[in-house]
């Protein structure tokens, strides 16, 4: 891979948080799959074209791609995470999608071939590049003229309980955060519209739209929940820096969960994103 500026995401995705997300990823996929339907209607793939996924992670998202498009189309995952790419290929092999490829590749600096793609999607997989217009930049050359952009990205903390719930239950036992600057690379970086219309203006992108999706999401019962919170998101962050306050936190984290199991034994939790669309 080349040189990149996104090295510290490029460590984070290929370290134990990488590893976390390749393992849960089947519970992870159920929860995220509506916000993504959402954003792949929006994006309403068309056989034949030929596609790039954003930050595919395991793979899901792609396969679902490629069967929007056919065998006479084609479907290109791009992620940073290792893991998470072993995993998409292996999915892949097994679906027997032949439509679907994968690459380890830093959108922001990869070298497209112009003009090259009918459309570009991603499910949470663009709010982590250190150079925002630069990598939305390189996205529109690789577009065909008219090419469409559909992506979804999460809104605020405050709407999306479902990451912030966990860590606030564990904060008490946690050292203090470092206060993050705003639009720094993590979860909510798009979380205002007027930056994300901005950055995909001076990208060069027109007829940007931004529709908002809430939904209580949730993929597993209390105890799948809560080992998933203590392994990803906001809290799996912290523990990774502090693994010996996870004991410390454990019962704190169980009881904040379980107001919110549901009928099915399902713990769901409010969770807010944008639907955003573009084209170039």
């Amino acid at each position: 891979m080349p040189e990149t500026d996104n090295a510290d995401q490029i460590a984070y995705w290929n370290s134990d948080a990488g590893e976390a997300w390749a393992a849960l990823q089947e519970q992870l996929d159920a929860q995220l799959a509506a916000h993504g339907r959402r954003a792949m209607d929006a994006l309403a793939p068309v056989a034949g074209e030929r596609m790039v996924d954003v930050g595919c992670g395991s793979g899901q998202t792609s396969l679902a791609l490629g069967k929007a498009v056919g065998r006479s189309g084609a479907v290109t995952g791009l992620d940073i995470s290792r893991p998470l790419l072993e995993l998409a290929r292996r999915r892949a092999a097994e679906s027997g999608a032949t439509n679907v490829s994968f690459a380890e590749a830093d959108v922001q600096t990869h070298a497209f071939a112009p003009a090259t793609f009918d459309a570009v999607f991603s499910r949470f997989g663009v709010m982590f590049f250190a150079d925002p217009p630069a990598a939305f930049a390189n996205i529109r050359r690789a577009l065909k003229r008219g090419g469409r952009l559909a992506f979804v990205c999460w809104r605020t903390p405050a709407e999306n309980i479902f990451m912030t719930l966990p860590y606030t239950a564990a904060a008490a036992q946690l050292p203090p955060a470092p206060p993050t600057a705003p639009g720094a690379p993590g979860p909510f970086a798009f979380a205002d519209p007027a930056r994300v219309r901005h950055i995909l203006s001076s990208a060069g992108f027109r007829d940007i739209e931004l529709a908002q999706h809430e939904r209580k999401i949730g993929s597993g019962d209390l105890e799948q929940t809560l080992v998933a919170s203590l392994k990803i998101g906001l809290l799996g962050r912290a523990l990774r820096e502090h693994p010996e306050k996870q004991a410390l936190v454990i019962d704190e984290v169980r009881e904040a969960l379980r107001p919110h199991v549901d009928v099915e034994d399902v713990v769901r939790l409010d969770s807010a994103s944008w639907i955003v669309t573009a084209s170039a």
